[in-house]
């Protein structure tokens, strides 16, 4: 008999949240220990994984998800994981005849390509444990775009097809793979457009809620699908954007 009340309960898991120094890894990290997770916070900052770690009992790791080999590494020195949560991504919003080779490969590289190497370096042993649970941030950009978008939300759209090839091929072996889609949230990410105040309250006003999310509200989402309550979902994408891909946004028609 299943006991519901420990449905979302994490004790004895071990999590690993990939830009856990801040935004929506943070609060990740601290959802997944509140929870009963024995939680990494991985970052490239270690200062802030260290400032994160040091809220709830965690532990702080250094981790440049652009070094091949340091994933490697991680993936060995880490070992055993649970659950992977990854969030780090980086945006350059220019028009795509403005756009550099080289801002597209840095989009790329971190967004899409780390991201290829997180779920090869941690799945393998998920998938010789027999069990696992692989999370990735991907966004509304990879179902809706607006000008300025273009490689952001390509690398997006790319990574839900990268999380359900995983979701196909790691299933046999015990290993789930799911991408949280977030709308906009008050994250350093989106620093540019909260400073413009008429970008940020048209924003707003394009979702059901009429407000921005806060990072904390991502978190229950990490915890669904880290835990046994998300037993029998893979291969999806769980959409916490306030009703913006839902909903048109653009006229309020009189009754």
């Amino acid at each position: 008999m299943t006991e519901y009340a420990n449905l979302f309960r994490l004790d004895g898991k071990h999590a690993v949240v990939i830009g856990a120094g801040s935004g929506i890894g943070r609060e990740s990290a601290l959802a997944l220990a509140a929870h009963g997770a024995r939680v990494t916070c991985a970052d490239r900052d270690l200062a802030a994984a260290r400032e994160t770690a040091g809220r709830g009992g965690m532990t702080a790791y250094g981790l440049d998800v652009l070094d091949d080999s340091a994933i490697e590494q991680a993936a060995v020195e880490l070992d055993p994981v649970d659950v992977l949560v990854f969030t780090a991504a980086t945006n350059v919003r220019k028009r795509i005849l403005d756009y550099t080779g080289e801002e597209f490969d840095r989009v790329v590289a971190l967004n899409l390509r780390a991201s290829f190497q997180l779920i090869r370096g941690f799945g393998r042993g998920m998938a010789e444990r027999g069990s696992g649970s692989i999370i990735g941030f991907s966004s509304i950009r990879g179902t809706t775009v607006e000008p300025g978008q273009s490689v952001y939300a390509a690398t997006k759209a790319g990574l839900v097809q990268l999380l359900r090839t995983a979701a196909a091929e790691l299933g046999p072996s015990g290993v789930r793979a799911n991408a949280i889609a977030p709308g906009v949230v008050e994250t350093p990410l989106t620093a540019q457009i909260k400073a413009d105040q008429g970008w940020y309250d048209a924003y707003a006003q394009k979702g059901a809620l009429g407000r921005w999310a806060q990072p904390s509200e991502l978190a229950g989402a990490v915890v669904y699908l880290a835990s046994d309550a998300s037993s029998f979902v893979t291969g999806s994408v769980l959409a916490v954007d306030g009703g913006w891909t839902a909903v048109d946004g653009r006229f309020d028609p009189p009754n």
